[in-house]
């Protein structure tokens, strides 16, 4: 590069010093590392858990929640441990159609049984995962603005990250958790479903379903699905005009319950109207909830579906070990891309495909 400044011609000329940039990187960024939070032990979380420590319960169930490998060893030892501190709570499942107001029911529910009943709450929100992004925004809290405040209240937003039925998979371990924690009231609030909810009813006492005004008839009303495993079905948003539609509604959901086999609790199911925005009718919901709770308890259902919860989960964990297990066999890893080629390409059916990759898998665990 020619210099100008160096020719004779331009003695007089003074040419000043260029500055040194600085660097674009911080250098006390290094000196900013915060320090690596230390791991506890199983003990060390229980002790924390039991007394009530709402900052280690959290600690717990994220985790509870993670994937890695040795986090969920540790995981298993800290419930295990907790085991003999739980199932001393009611547990609420509340589902219902995405707009039905679940958050907002929730806010209101939760003071109301807080101010009445006295205890501990702790509210598990379930909110779904994108399919493309894989994330999800975890906003349910900011709808429960006085019960996010409430210093007897636990609320824990999770991903459901792909579960089946709205529910996140590690959400009966949490609850396990949080029982130990002290918490006698747990929600547990579904995503947005339709008629095929199966995961939550099977992990709480009393399954809620929340539906609006003007979705539908005695028609809709008899597909089996959701329906069929409600304990209670209430009408929201039953306030100014729209009282007479919900007061419908609800006359709709009773003919057509009536046309269901009687459930094995042997309870019938009741059908309210109430109005989360204005705090109407909520008194009415919860006489429901704990006249189901005696009446079971009476019967000897309660700890018969307690029971069966326990005994699906544990094939629920069996299917699920499995299918992780043959997914990260490094022989099917390598020949699922393959079989996947011969599908789409015409050479295999699905089935024989399917069927070539079991036969791999279950003759490797032979040989082992």
């Amino acid at each position: 590069m020619e210099h100008p400044e160096n020719n004779e011609a331009y003695k007089g000329l003074t040419v000043n010093q260029g500055v040194e940039q600085p660097s674009i990187v911080n250098p006390y960024l290094n000196l900013r590392k915060k320090p690596k939070r230390r791991q506890y032990s199983a003990a060390e979380y229980v002790e924390g858990i039991v007394k009530g420590d709402v900052t280690m319960l959290s600690q717990a169930v994220t985790l509870v929640e993670s994937v890695k490998p040795e986090h969920q060893v540790l995981a298993q030892e800290v419930i295990e441990k907790c085991l003999p501190y739980s199932g001393n709570s009611i547990r609420i499942g509340i589902s219902g159609v995405p707009g039905a107001g679940k958050s907002t029911s929730i806010d209101v529910f939760g003071l109301h049984v807080l101010e009445e009943k006295g205890g501990k709450l702790a509210v598990l929100a379930i909110d779904p995962s994108s399919e493309r992004s894989k994330g999800s925004i975890l906003g349910d809290k900011t709808r429960m603005e006085k019960l996010s405040v409430h210093p007897k209240s636990f609320i824990r937003p999770s991903p459901s990250a792909g579960s089946l039925g709205g529910v996140a998979r590690k959400t009966r371990e949490t609850i396990i958790l949080c029982e130990a924690a002290g918490f006698d009231k747990i929600f547990v609030e579904t995503v947005g479903v339709g008629q095929s909810e199966t995961a939550v009813h099977s992990m709480v006492d009393f399954f809620l379903l929340i539906q609006l005004a003007g979705t539908g008839d005695e028609l809709q009303g008899i597909k089996r699905g959701i329906m069929e495993m409600a304990d209670g079905i209430i009408i929201n948003k039953a306030d100014g005009n729209n009282v007479e539609k919900a007061q419908l509604a609800a006359t709709h959901f009773r003919n057509a319950l009536h046309l269901f086999p009687t459930p094995e609790s042997g309870w019938t199911p009741q059908v309210l109207t109430y109005s989360g925005f204005y705090n109407i009718g909520v008194k009415g919901i919860w006489d429901m909830v704990y006249a189901y709770i005696d009446f079971v308890r009476k019967n000897g259902y309660f700890e018969h579906r307690r029971n069966e919860q326990a005994k699906y989960w544990m094939y629920e964990t069996i299917n699920e070990h499995l299918r992780d297990s043959f997914y990260q066999n490094p022989e099917i890893a390598s020949l699922l891309p393959l079989q996947e080629k011969d599908v789409l390409e015409g050479r295999a059916t699905s089935f024989s495909a399917a069927r070539k990759l079991l036969e791999m898998y279950f003759s490797g665990l032979k040989q082992e």
